[in-house]
This record gives C-alpha cells, sequence and structure tokens, in this order.
C-alpha cells in the first residue's frame, strides 16, 4: 500500500511503527528512482514541508504498521515543548546527512563500495534500534537496490555473489548475515582486493 504520493498535498509526516517503507520518484524514462528505504523508528515525508506538497511516493515493501502525525497539529504542540523542537531540528538534520551520505556515495565510490556501504548502513541502523547489526532481512529488491545505488540489477546480484563467494556474507533471497564487518568496512573505504569497476546506470 501507498503511504502518499508524488504530488499529493503535505499533511502530515509518518513515523513507521514496524515493517519498512520505501521512497521513489518517477523518471523521465518511466522507470522508478529509489530515494531511500526506511525502518522502524524512523520518519517520512519530511521534504515535504518546504513547499507544501510531496515530490516522492511512499510505499511498504512488507507489511508495516505506520503513525500518522498531522504537522499542524506538531507544530502547536512545538511551539509549547521545547524538547520537541529540537527534536524536530535534530531529524532534520539527520535526513540532510543521509542526503548527504548518498551523494557522496555515489559520486565517489565504485560498484563494490557502495554495495559495501549499503549493507554498512541497514547494519548500523538495526543496531541503533536493538536488533541484530550481523543478521537482518532486506525487504527491499535487488532491483531497488540498483535503482538507489546507481547500479544495473545484474551488478547487484553478481556483488551479492562475489560478497557471498569471498566470505564477506551469507545471503539466502532476503535474508543476509554479515560474516566479517572488519572486511566489509575495509572494501567501502577502498581497500579491498578491487576488480575493477562494474556497471553503473
Amino acid at each position: 500500500d501507498y503511504i502518499f504520493h508524488a504530488g499529493d498535498p503535505f499533511r502530515s509526516i509518518y513515523a513507521i511503527k514496524s515493517g519498512s517503507i520505501k521512497t521513489y520518484t518517477r523518471k523521465e524514462a518511466g522507470n522508478n528512482q529509489i530515494t531511500g528505504f526506511y525502518l522502524p523508528g524512523e520518519l517520512i515525508g519530511l521534504d515535504a514541508i518546504e513547499e507544501g506538497i510531496h515530490h516522492c511516493s511512499a510505499k511498504a515493501l512488507e507489511t508495516a504498521a505506520v503513525c500518522e502525525i498531522p504537522f499542524d497539529r506538531l507544530e502547536e504542540l512545538s511551539s509549547t515543548l521545547p524538547g520537541l523542537q529540537r527534536q524536530m531540528y535534530r531529524l532534520l538534520s539527520k535526513e540532510i546527512f543521509q542526503e548527504s551520505n548518498l551523494l557522496t556515495l555515489l559520486g565517489s565510490k565504485n560498484a563494490e563500495e557502495r554495495l559495501a556501504g549499503f549493507l554498512l548502513d541497514f547494519s548500523s541502523r538495526f543496531k541503533k534500534r536493538g536488533f541484530s547489526p550481523t543478521d537482518f532481512y532486506l525487504s527491499m529488491s535487488r532491483n531497488d537496490i540498483g535503482s538507489y545505488l546507481g547500479l544495473a540489477v545484474e551488478t547487484v546480484s553478481r556483488l551479492f555473489t562475489r560478497f557471498h563467494d569471498d566470505g564477506l556474507l551469507h545471503v539466502e533471497r532476503k535474508h543476509v548475515q554479515l560474516k566479517d564487518l572488519d572486511r566489509i568496512k575495509q572494501l567501502f573505504n577502498g581497500g579491498g582486493n578491487n576488480r575493477g569497476r562494474e556497471q553503473h546506470v
């Protein structure tokens, strides 16, 4: 199900209680560009505050529970609760930081480093929520991962196989077990055995 569509008027932000959500925009060629994946405890819809409309669509990747928070009510509460206002500033800052990190990832990393960074990001986010940082499910498809990272889906599948063969992880469908976080971090930082740059899209 959709939480909101691109072009919808902005009225609320949404807190994810369970499940996972993806956001995407429609490119001129007609295919989708994935712009983010969101986990329990995270907010979606913050990007629409400035212009009053949603510039992306948000769709559940699996069964999910989402809490709708009307923004006008949130503004009223923020004016009387300084702690809530600080929390909103923190969330907005986090959103900007994540966008900056993605631009850096896409602009300066090769294919192996991009996938390594993607896995490390999810590992960190699951850990912050009290879940295992090395054993988790990736609810999105390989196509979605490829779109998010700017890689062909064949490249994503080939890299998962390579990481598996190299002992970095074990993957069975959407279940991922990270076997060597240190080596994945080294790979992300450019310290892996670079076998050449993979195909980008």
